[in-house]
């Protein structure tokens, strides 16, 4: 678990960080939706089985309230594929999304690449916290 303040309207906020922790399918449901973030919301057993079968998930909690979430399948030696990062809107640009990116690269170490999937409107974000734009991936897209 890790701690960190984030300076907010003159309020300091402690935001804990919390690797591989118990969360409700409904706690991630409601994230996703206070984000924006395109996720199937509204089918609980399928995001029951996105978290169950992610095999490294980093969170971050105002308290007892989740505010963000790093998801990941990885290997933990040569590749992590990143496949939800979200914080809920109230929470954005504070420091939280590269935080949660931080700790998973640590997790994942040096020797491991970090990889992901951009919505669009979040292109400018990921060139801006370090990830390089890539070029050579296919993709099958689900039904």
């Amino acid at each position: 678990m890790f701690k960190w303040e984030c300076q907010s309207l003159n309020k300091i906020m402690e935001i804990t960080y919390k690797i591989n922790t118990r969360i409700s399918t409904e706690e991630v449901a409601d994230l996703f939706t206070k984000s924006g973030i395109n996720r199937p919301v509204n089918d609980l057993p399928r995001i029951k089985k996105m978290i169950d079968n992610a095999n490294l998930t980093i969170t971050a909690w105002d308290g007892s309230k989740l505010v963000g979430i790093s998801r990941s399948l990885t290997d933990f030696c040569y590749c992590c594929y990143l496949s939800d990062l979200a914080v809920d809107k109230k929470y954005q640009h504070k420091g939280i999304g590269r935080k949660l990116i931080k700790l998973t690269k640590k997790e994942v170490g040096d020797n491991s690449m970090l990889l992901l999937l951009s919505a669009p409107d979040a292109m400018d974000y990921y060139q801006k916290v370090k990830f390089d734009k890539v070029n050579n991936g296919f993709i099958i897209n689900r039904k």
